[in-house]
């Protein structure tokens, strides 16, 4: 690994190397309640939380968990959305030294199971409606303690009184059974006094996350992330916003925090220079427009999907977005369309980058006000090596050819837990094979092609899916598109493409594949469309198309029987 072309598409703002804090995770924190006490840290659903009421009970839930005996090193779960609760106990378990497992709230009970006893988590900080599940899952291994938090115990007067109303109402309102093991999270807080504690720690090599990845083959695996990894990445990212106002900027947390991504970008990086973290439990459109139009964002971390949602909703016209200056988009590939119409209408910058979560995660980005490219996840961060090489010989490749990512840099991880042979398999002194499938052209721009595994091979013929993706994006008329490879006894493999129509449009196969054709080599041409209402998609917006290849395989097995 030689030049770094990219260096010379650095701003002048933007540094190649940096001197990254050798600190705590949760100073972060408490540097900010410092400078900024008064300033609003959390807005939740119009429920302002200050920076020193949320050290306040930051430090409150760490004494707590001490006395309930978690000590340094033991692993603590949440299973939260994004509410005032969830970052209490994350800075708090960090405080105290102990190792955050974000588990996802979705989480079907046996998805549950498995992650907790997988990273030996004896707590779990969750939410009142998602109690019976956690029990259901541990019923044979139980828990020592379940702390429960409800939504209503953050909101401010009249809707603290009408959430159990209107949950009462829907159905969901739940009755839990509190006692020595089932703890409330707001009784749990009142009993202890805010007295400052930070355990000493070694921050190059403790941990302070196990995330776990998707799991899309098999059982996912816990990725270790120590605190210079996170503080590392969290730095990175505001290098590349050179343009941030300390104190004043306004992050839209639409992204969940349980998916690494937003909790870098928004959690980490918003606390770190005091920023308001306007709490979004989950993505719904018309609550998102509403409250952009209301609350004026500035930076709007999000998925592709996210931007997909608003460009397409019919009465966008009627909100104003020209609060969010800078948006950086990951999780999955950015069309171009969808990013030219965004910046469209919000007069902001919206930049394509890319991370895995083995990564803290982000080391790629384009430029948000100099030189971008098109289709590309841009240049890598500040102190990040990166290269395409070939995956069984691990040589880099010539230029311009294609081969798998591989990175190296603060924000990669320590390795899998309790998992020797798959870090062995993805870390060699220091690089992370990614599994990407990618090039870099001579300005040093990358681009990725597609997961190694995504690739689709028909007739001895490569097809990336994102290529066809980008051409299916460019029709009138198209909402959402995703293409996978599906059985083909000739082939091995055709291409299958699952389109969503925008609202009230009426979308014609054949026009469709004649647009293809006179834009895609004819072998990558869809041979295969599905209209669907909808594509199954993570927490994060992030597509499942693992998810839509299985459905193929069921349907494939069905008819052979």
């Amino acid at each position: 690994m030689g030049a770094k072309p990219w260096l010379q598409h650095y701003p002048a703002e933007v540094p190649p190397t940096y001197d990254y804090p050798q600190q705590h995770l949760a100073q972060f924190l408490v540097d900010s309640a410092q400078r900024f006490p008064e300033q609003t840290a959390l807005d939740f659903m119009g429920a302002k939380t200050s920076y020193r009421t949320l050290l306040d009970k930051t430090y409150r839930f760490a004494n707590a968990l001490r006395n309930l005996g978690v000590q340094q090193g033991d692993r603590v779960a949440i299973m939260l959305p994004n509410c005032p609760q969830a970052v209490i106990a994350y800075y708090g378990v960090m405080l105290i030294g102990g190792v955050v497992v974000m588990t996802n709230p979705l989480y079907m009970p046996r998805e549950v199971e498995y992650q907790l006893r997988d990273s030996g988590a004896r707590v779990i900080v969750t939410l009142d409606l998602l109690v019976d599940r956690v029990n259901k899952a541990m019923e044979q291994h139980p828990l020592d303690y379940t702390i429960v938090a409800r939504v209503q115990d953050e909101l401010s007067f009249p809707k603290n009184m009408l959430y159990p109303l209107k949950a009462k109402k829907d159905g969901t309102a739940v009755k839990v059974n509190y006692n020595e093991r089932i703890i409330s999270f707001k009784e749990m807080i009142k009993k202890f006094q805010p007295v400052p504690y930070m355990a000493p720690i070694d921050t190059e090599n403790e941990l302070a996350l196990i995330q776990y990845t998707g799991g899309t083959t098999g059982f996912a695996k816990g990725v270790m992330l120590t605190h210079r990894n996170l503080i590392a990445n969290t730095v990175q990212t505001h290098l590349w916003f050179y343009r941030y106002r300390v104190g004043k900027e306004r992050y839209l947390a639409a992204l969940p925090f349980f998916h690494v991504f937003g909790m870098t970008v928004l959690l980490n990086q918003a606390i770190s220079l005091g920023g308001t973290l306007i709490l979004l439990p989950r993505f719904e459109i018309n609550q998102v427009l509403k409250t952009i139009d209301r609350e004026r964002p500035t930076v709007f971390p999000g998925a592709p999907t996210m931007y997909v949602a608003i460009i397409n909703h019919p009465e966008v016209g009627k909100y104003d977005l020209s609060s969010i200056q800078v948006c950086i988009s990951g999780a999955a590939p950015l069309p171009l369309e969808v990013q030219n119409r965004f910046e469209e209408l919000s007069g902001g910058k919206l930049i394509e980058g890319y991370g895995l979560t083995e990564a803290s995660p982000v080391t790629h980005a384009n430029n948000i006000w100099e030189k971008r490219k098109n289709g590309s996840i841009g240049i890598p961060f500040p102190d990040t090596e990166a290269m395409i090489v070939q995956p069984d010989t691990l040589e880099e490749v010539p230029l311009g050819e294609v081969g798998e990512l591989a990175v190296k840099g603060p924000q990669v991880m320590k390795g899998y837990w309790n998992r020797p042979e798959e870090t062995f398999k993805c870390l060699h002194n220091g690089w992370l094979l990614t599994g990407d499938l990618g090039k870099m052209d001579e300005d040093g721009f990358f681009y990725i092609l597609d997961r190694r595994k995504d690739i689709i091979i028909a007739g001895g013929y490569n097809i990336y899916p994102r290529e066809v993706e980008e051409v299916l994006f460019e029709f009138p008329g198209v909402e959402e598109a995703i293409v996978a490879g599906i059985f083909d006894p000739y082939r091995g493999e055709t291409v299958k493409a699952f389109i969503v129509a925008q609202s009230g449009v009426k979308l014609n196969e054949a026009e469709l594949k004649k647009f293809c054709k006179e834009r895609l080599a004819a072998y990558k041409v869809p041979k295969v469309y599905e209209f669907r209402d909808s594509l199954p998609k993570t927490m994060a917006g992030k597509v499942l198309r693992r998810r839509l290849i299985e459905e193929e395989q069921a349907k494939s097995d069905k008819e052979q029987k």
